[in-house]
């Protein structure tokens, strides 16, 4: 794309939970406290959540700063509310994805683009069995966040990071404008021409924890403390680690001893948001984006993945109960 010809008009940010909440909410705050007409950015959310943030606006209270408030151009409750946008920023959990995306490919050009800020190793995979146009640029987020209470999203670690990177299906894009929007509002964007090493370290973690924690209903710190949980925590990872290999993607040689490592920065007590799910009974919850990921690609790749298959067995039949 040249960027002479890259527009940057309207913003719509699609799910308003922690991380739409988070990102939104910065860009949102950034337009208007610096009176910034255009980009304009529109937000999409349901419920009390929506009619709270028609009222006063989305609060927003960050690591920094607490009470910040984020007024969107328009709220709306669906995409034919708004303009068709330059940029989307795509937050909904993984499984609203495939909805989200079907309604979203009636609602953009061949330069729109699609920035996914969701969980999962196969999700510009999943967005392009649907959409044939626009920009998917690969990304992951760090950021810890929830919905407080209608109208309100609040911090509690993660950074606040994006990585992302080239989408595989658009050369010559150019994201300066979009690292400059980002850089302006506050937020920290990290542009890799690869991104998907940065996409599988995170699942590689998120997944070998996620799946352990809500089978055995251990927080983060139990598990570490645990031989036998934490080496079925490492199986699952090694499993994961080999579909990556097997796609081509470079991963570190110690990305299992780095992920274990990694949750030593948590405290003891936390519990990882599938396991809440799982001990709530949680119909809607992200386990197919972890064990049935894992087991799908590792059949489609002929990689064995026993560890996942029981742990997710084991939770399934837990959630039956």
């Amino acid at each position: 794309m040249n960027p002479s010809n890259y527009k940057l008009e309207n913003i719509s940010v699609i799910g308003l939970g922690g991380v739409g909440g988070f990102f939104g909410g910065r860009i949102a705050h950034y337009l208007e406290s610096n009176s910034i007409e255009t980009p304009k950015i529109y937000f999409i959310a349901r419920g009390k959540h929506l009619e709270a943030i028609r009222s006063h606006g989305l609060i927003l209270n960050t690591e920094e700063t607490r009470g910040m408030i984020c007024r969107p151009a328009l709220a709306a409750d669906d995409l034919d509310s708004i303009p068709v946008s330059d940029l989307y920023l795509l937050c909904v959990k993984s499984y609203d994805l495939d909805d989200a995306v079907l309604k979203l490919k009636h609602h953009i050009r061949k330069d729109s683009m699609i920035l996914p800020l969701l969980n999962g190793a196969d999700i510009y995979d999943r967005i392009r069995t649907h959409l044939k146009t626009g920009i998917v640029l690969p990304a992951c987020a760090y950021v810890g966040t929830h919905i407080e209470k209608p109208g309100v999203v609040s911090q509690n670690g993660g950074g606040g990071i994006i990585l992302c990177g080239n989408d595989p299906k658009a050369s010559g894009f150019d994201p300066a404008r979009l690292i400059d929007l980002f850089e302006k509002a506050g937020i920290s964007f990290q542009w890799k021409p690869d991104p998907f090493p940065s996409i599988w370290e995170k699942f590689v973690f998120i997944a070998g924890y996620g799946l352990v924690t809500a089978d055995t209903g251990m927080t983060m710190g139990e598990v570490l403390e645990n031989n036998d949980v934490l080496e079925s925590a490492r199986r699952i990872m090694g499993e994961i680690t080999a579909i990556a290999y097997k796609k081509g993607v470079n991963l570190p040689e110690n990305i299992i001893d780095v992920s274990i490592e990694k949750a030593k920065n948590f405290p003891y007590e936390v519990k990882t948001s599938f396991q809440r799910d799982v001990e709530t009974k949680g119909k809607r919850n992200e386990g197919d984006l972890f064990g049935g990921t894992v087991i799908r690609l590792g059949e489609s790749l002929g990689i064995p993945t026993p560890e996942t298959r029981s742990v997710y067995a084991s939770i399934q039949s837990r959630l039956l109960q």
